[in-house]
């Protein structure tokens, strides 16, 4: 009894990911990294200029309320923008944790272990779902 609990323990362990595509993979989290980062340090220079021009003035309110208006939505979709990046960069930093630390698992499914296609995995490497499963969270997420 033990001999076939092993054997199948054998047959269902998946195959790691060749080494070529996790390479390819590594590479492809790595650019969106450095892409990522080159966003952010443009909302940082947004969001310093805004407070650099305030200091020179007496005040830090525009002399206009559509331009305090303007100013306000403009700081908004900023903040906005870069707390996405943030978020998309925690997913990419984690994605690469993940092909470092257990690269034999890397490119599985985290619900139902099956492999996730090359094709979504390059279009976003740091998927951590199927298109089957992702597709069953989104829709219970809309209930």
């Amino acid at each position: 009894m033990a001999t076939s609990e092993s054997a199948t323990t054998k047959a269902v362990k998946p195959k790691a990911m060749p080494k070529k595509q996790l390479q390819h993979f590594e590479k492809r989290l790595l650019e969106e990294r450095k892409r990522v980062l080159k966003e952010l340090g443009h909302y940082d220079e947004a969001f310093g200029a805004t407070s650099q021009e305030s200091d020179g003035d007496l005040s830090s309110y525009s002399f206009h309320m559509a331009d305090q208006g303007t100013d306000a939505m403009e700081r908004e979709k900023a903040f906005l923008f870069a707390s996405q990046e943030g978020r998309f960069l925690w997913h990419i930093d984690e994605a690469l944790r993940r092909l470092y630390r257990s690269p034999e698992t890397f490119g599985k499914c985290h619900n139902c272990g099956k492999e996730i296609a090359y094709e979504r995995l390059d279009a976003l490497p740091h998927a951590r779902f199927c298109i089957e499963c992702k597709q069953r969270e989104e829709d219970a997420k809309s209930k």
